[in-house]
C-alpha cells in the first residue's frame, strides 16, 4: 500500500484535465438535452496574491460547478478580473511604475495560484475589466444608455481632496480627511455624470419579491437602501408673506405626518435655495464653511455633531394658525433627499432630538407607547420611535400611527397645502471619477455642439500609456495631446471627457459578457438568452448593496436598450462567511504575520513568540484575514505542506458556509488526515475477487454508502457543505472498521466508487486518483453523480417524539415497521417518559407512526 502524495498526484490530475479540455464550456448545440447551469463567484481584484479567503470563496463555487456537471447540467463557470481602480494608481504613485504593468503582473500571479486550486473554470473566457476589448464594449452600451436618456450630467456636491485635487468616494473620507493625503476634505460642486437608477426604483424594489433564492437579509438591505417611503409633501406658509421664489411657502417632505403636532422647528439644507435669499453675514458664511467641511456619508450625518443656524425666519403650523416654527439651517438635512427641507419632531426622531436639546428647542411628545400614562410620559435623551397611540395632537388624538398618517394627509390635501407622495432614499448613481485608471467616458465636449458621443467607429477610447503620477490629480487632465480632439459634428477643436467611470460600472455587467466574451456586440443576445440569469452567484456580504443593486439596475437598463431579455441577473445568491485568524502585535504596535509566530501553551495560558526576533507578542482578536493586519495565511504554504485538496476540504467543512471560519493549523491537519484515510481505503482494495463471508456485513456497507450518497446529495443541494462532509467522515470510518474478507470485494468496490464520486466536488484531485485506482475508465469529472437506492438509504430506525398532554417529554428510537402496541410499550419503559406519567391517569394514547406519540393524562 502506497502513501498518498498530493505533490505528485495533484499536478498530474490538473494536467489530465487540461489535456482533455474537460472544462471548456459546451455550446447549446453540443449540449442538447442538458439543462444549463451558470455558476459564478464574484470576480477578484488583482492585488497580486490570493489568500485563504479566496480559496474558500472559489472552492464553494467549484463544488457547485462540479456537482451540477455530475448531475448532467451544461455548466458555465468562468473567471475574470475586476482590474480598474485606485490601488493600481496608488502603486504607480508610490513605486514609480505604470498601473497597467502592475495590474497585469498581478493577474498573471493570481491566475497561476487559482489554477493550482484545480478549479473547474473555463479559462478561455477570461478577461480583465481593464482590457480595451472589454471596456470598449462598455463604452458602446454607455452611449446607448445616453441615447435612452438614462445618462445625464449635472452639478453635484462631492468630497474634494484639495491636496490630491480629486473627488473621493465616501469610503475614502476618514474622520473628515482624505484617506491618502490626510487633507481636510471639502464639499465642492462639480459637474458630474449620473446614471438614472431612480427611474427603476419601483421595479428594483418590487423585483426583490421574486428573488426567493436570495438571503432575506440581503433583500432587506437592498429594500432599505432604495428606501421607498410613502409620506406627505406640503408647504409651510411663512409668518411674514414673501414676494420671491417662496411666496407660496416652504415645501417639505415627511414620512411621519402623524407627528405634525410634535413639530419643534423647520430645517433646510445648507445648499437650499432659501439660504441664498438670506443676508450673507459673516456668521452665516462661517457656518456654511463649517458645514462644507462636514461628512457626507449617512453614518457621519447620523452620528456626527448636529449643527444649526437660526435664519430668523418663521413659518405657521398648518394645523394651528397661532403657532409658528423657527427655520434653521441644519447640517444633517440633505438637499438631494425629498425637498431639502424638513420639519423636526424631536420627541420621535433621534437626530431631531439631539438638535433640539443642543439649541433648546421644544420637545413635544405626540406618540404614546402602549401602557404608558399620557400625563407623565416624557422623552429624555432617547427619542421614542416605536408603536403607540397619537396624543397631544388635536383631531388626531386616539388614532394609531398608520390611521393618523392617512388622516393628516387628507387634512393637508383638504387645505390645498400639499398631497401624499412617495419618495426614495435612492439617489441617481454618480459615476464620474477624476482619475486615470478607469474606463474613459466616451464623449467629447465641443463649445458649439455641446456634449457629443464618440462615434462607434472610434471606439474603444483607450487610455494613453505615456502618463505620469508625480503630480497630484488626474493625469488625463494634463496630458498634452490625448484630450485634444476634433468635434465629430463640426470638426472644430474639442476636448475629450477626462473623467473615468466608477469601477462599479465595470462589475455591473461582466456576468453578461461572460456568456460570449468574444462577441462583436457588447452582449451576444442568443448566448445571453441561453445562459442568463446566473443560476448561482457566490460572494461576500459586503457586496450586498452596491454591487448587487447596480448589477440589477444595469441589467434593467440593458433590457431597455434591447441587449437583454432578463431583468434580474442572479436567480440564486449565496453570501459566504469570512475566513478569520488571530492577530499578533509587537510591543510597539506592529502587526506580525502568522508565519513568523510560534505559539506555545502551558495550561490555559498561551504565548506567542516572534520567530525572527524572539520577541513576545500580544495575541489579539480573531478578525477577518486582511493584509493590513497581516493575519493572512499564504495558500502556497498550505498547498506545499498538506496539498490543495486538504485546504479545499478544510474551508468547506469547518463551519456552515454562511458563517465565518477561524483558520487553525489543527483544522487543516485534520483535513489532510482524512484525505490520507480515503486513499488508504482505496489503495488497499485487493486486486483479486473475494466472496463475501458475511452477507449482513456486505449489506451494511452498501447501506452506509447509499445513505451517504443521499445525505451528501441533499447537503450539496441546500448548501449544507459542512454537514455533507461530516457524513463523508462518518462513511469513511465505517469503511475503516469493516473487513473486506467479511464484506467481499463486490460490495466494497461499490462503496468505494460511491465515495470517490461524492468527494469529487470537494477533493477533485484525490477523487481522480481513487477513480483510476479502482479500475474505472476515463475521468471521474466526466462521470455521473452517484445514484442511491432509496430502500438502502432509508434508516432502519427513526426518532419519535413523545408528548404528555401535548408537551414534549422525550424521544424514542423506533424500528421501522413497529406496531402501535410495540411503540406504546417502548414509551412506557423509557425513564424520561415514566417520570412524567407518575401519579397520573392515562386517558388516551395517540400514536402516529413516524411522527409522534402523545399521552393524554388526567
Amino acid at each position: 500500500m502506497s502513501r498518498y502524495n498530493p505533490k505528485e498526484s495533484e499536478p498530474r490530475q490538473r494536467q489530465r484535465w487540461d489535456d482533455e479540455g474537460v472544462f471548456l464550456t459546451r455550446t447549446p448545440e453540443d449540449a442538447k438535452g442538458k439543462d444549463k447551469y451558470y455558476v459564478l463567484e464574484m470576480f477578484p481584484y488583482p492585488s497580486g496574491r490570493i489568500h485563504m479567503g479566496h480559496v474558500r470563496n472559489y472552492a464553494m463555487g467549484d463544488l457547485v460547478a462540479r456537482y451540477k456537471r455530475a448531475r448532467g447540467f451544461n455548466v458555465l463557470h468562468p473567471m475574470g478580473w475586476d482590474a480598474f481602480g485606485m490601488p493600481a494608481e496608488n502603486a504607480a504613485m508610490e513605486r514609480g511604475i505604470h498601473p497597467k504593468g502592475w495590474t497585469y503582473d498581478n493577474i498573471a500571479a493570481m491566475r497561476a495560484q487559482l489554477q493550482r486550486l484545480g478549479l473547474s473554470i473555463d479559462w478561455t473566457r477570461e478577461f480583465a475589466t481593464c482590457d480595451a476589448a472589454y471596456y470598449g464594449k462598455q463604452q458602446k452600451w454607455f452611449l446607448d444608455l445616453l441615447k435612452h436618456e438614462l445618462v445625464y450630467r449635472k452639478e453635484s456636491v462631492v468630497n474634494w481632496d484639495p491636496v490630491d485635487n480629486t473627488v473621493l468616494a465616501n469610503e475614502q473620507v476618514i474622520d473628515g480627511k482624505g484617506w491618502r493625503s490626510g487633507a481636510v476634505v471639502e464639499k465642492k460642486k462639480l459637474t458630474q455624470w449620473f446614471l438614472k437608477i431612480t427611474q427603476y426604483a419601483d421595479d428594483l424594489t418590487e423585483g426583490l419579491e421574486t428573488l426567493d433564492r436570495w438571503p432575506d437579509k440581503v433583500r432587506l438591505m437592498q429594500a432599505n437602501w432604495i428606501g421607498r417611503s410613502k409620506g406627505l409633501r406640503f408647504k409651510f406658509q411663512f409668518a411674514e408673506p414673501r414676494t420671491d421664489l417662496f411666496e407660496t411657502g416652504l415645501e417639505v417632505y415627511t414620512t411621519r405626518p402623524d407627528t405634525l403636532y410634535g413639530a419643534g422647528f423647520v430645517a433646510v439644507a445648507a445648499d437650499h435655495p432659501l439660504v441664498k435669499t438670506l443676508p450673507q453675514t459673516p456668521e452665516l458664511t462661517a457656518f456654511l464653511e463649517t458645514v462644507k467641511r462636514g461628512g457626507t456619508t449617512q453614518e457621519e450625518i447620523d452620528t456626527g455633531e448636529k449643527l444649526g443656524f437660526n435664519t430668523g425666519l418663521k413659518v405657521v403650523h398648518p394645523f394651528d394658525a397661532h403657532k409658528t416654527l423657527d427655520i434653521w439651517i441644519a447640517n444633517f438635512v440633505l438637499m438631494d433627499y425629498g425637498t431639502g427641507a424638513i420639519f423636526g419632531c424631536p420627541a420621535h426622531d433621534q437626530r431631531d432630538l439631539d438638535f433640539a436639546r443642543k439649541y433648546d428647542l421644544p420637545v413635544i411628545e405626540v406618540v404614546l407607547p402602549h401602557g404608558e400614562n399620557p400625563d407623565v410620559f416624557k422623552v429624555g435623551t432617547e427619542a421614542y420611535t416605536g408603536p403607540g397611540t397619537i396624543f397631544n395632537s388635536g383631531f388626531l388624538d386616539g388614532l394609531d400611527i398608520e390611521t393618523a398618517k392617512e388622516t393628516a394627509i387628507a387634512a393637508i390635501e383638504a387645505k390645498h397645502l400639499g398631497r401624499g407622495a412617495t419618495v426614495y432614499r435612492l439617489r441617481d448613481w454618480g459615476v464620474s471619477r477624476q482619475r486615470y485608471w478607469g474606463c474613459p467616458i466616451p464623449v467629447i465636449h465641443c463649445d458649439d455642439c455641446g456634449v457629443v458621443p464618440v462615434p462607434d467607429d472610434q471606439l474603444p477610447v483607450t487610455l494613453p500609456e505615456d502618463v505620469t503620477f508625480d503630480v497630484p490629480g488626474n493625469p488625463l487632465d494634463r496630458h498634452p495631446t490625448w484630450k485634444h480632439v476634433k468635434c465629430p459634428h463640426c470638426q472644430k477643436d474639442a476636448r475629450r471627457e477626462t473623467d473615468t467611470l466608477d469601477t462599479f460600472v465595470d462589475s455591473s455587467w461582466y456576468f453578461a459578457r461572460f456568456t460570449d466574451p468574444k462577441a462583436l456586440a457588447p452582449i451576444d443576445k442568443a448566448a445571453a438568452d441561453y445562459w442568463l440569469p446566473v443560476d448561482q452567484y457566490i460572494g461576500g456580504i459586503e457586496h450586498a448593496i452596491l454591487h448587487l443593486l447596480y448589477s440589477r439596475f444595469i441589467t434593467r437598463a440593458l433590457n431597455t436598450c434591447g441587449y437583454l431579455d432578463v431583468k434580474e441577473p442572479f436567480a440564486g445568491l449565496f453570501t459566504q462567511g469570512m475566513l478569520t485568524h488571530e492577530t499578533y502585535k509587537t510591543a510597539s504596535g506592529d502587526w506580525v504575520e502568522p508565519a513568523d509566530v510560534e505559539l506555545t501553551a502551558e495550561g490555559n495560558k498561551r504565548t506567542a513568540i516572534k520567530l525572527s526576533t524572539g520577541e513576545t507578542l500580544k495575541i489579539g482578536d480573531i478578525e477577518k484575514m486582511s493584509k493590513s493586519k497581516k493575519n493572512v495565511v499564504a495558500p502556497e504554504d498550505i498547498f506545499d505542506t498538506y496539498g490543495v485538496d486538504a485546504a479545499r476540504l478544510f474551508v468547506l467543512s469547518d463551519s456552515p458556509p454562511e458563517r465565518d471560519v477561524q483558520w487553525t493549523a489543527s483544522g487543516v491537519e485534520g483535513s489532510w488526515r482524512f484525505t490520507s484515510r480515503v486513499w488508504d481505503q482505496v489503495d488497499s482494495f485487493p486486486a483479486e475477487h473475494i466472496t463475501a463471508k458475511n452477507e449482513t456485513a456486505a449489506q451494511e456497507i452498501r447501506k452506509a454508502a447509499h445513505k451517504a450518497a443521499k445525505f451528501v446529495t441533499d447537503g450539496f443541494e441546500s448548501f449544507r457543505f459542512n454537514s455533507a462532509i461530516a457524513k463523508l467522515y462518518e462513511f469513511v470510518n465505517v469503511l475503516r472498521n469493516s473487513d473486506v474478507n467479511e464484506t467481499g470485494t463486490e460490495a466494497r468496490r461499490e462503496a468505494l466508487t460511491i465515495l470517490a464520486g461524492l468527494i469529487a466536488p470537494v477533493t477533485p484531485h484525490l477523487a481522480e486518483e481513487c477513480w483510476t485506482r479502482l479500475g474505472h475508465d476515463g475521468l471521474i469529472v466526466d462521470a455521473a453523480w452517484p445514484k442511491f437506492d432509496p430502500a438502502l438509504a432509508q434508516d432502519d430506525v427513526y426518532t419519535l417524539p413523545v408528548q404528555v398532554n401535548g408537551k414534549k417529554r422525550g424521544e424514542l428510537l423506533v424500528r421501522l415497521g413497529a406496531t402501535e402496541e410495540e411503540i406504546r410499550t417502548l414509551a412506557l419503559e423509557d425513564e424520561a417518559v415514566k417520570r412524567h406519567l407518575e401519579g397520573v391517569t392515562i386517558r388516551k394514547v395517540v400514536v402516529v407512526p413516524n411522527r409522534i406519540l402523545n399521552f393524554v393524562v388526567g
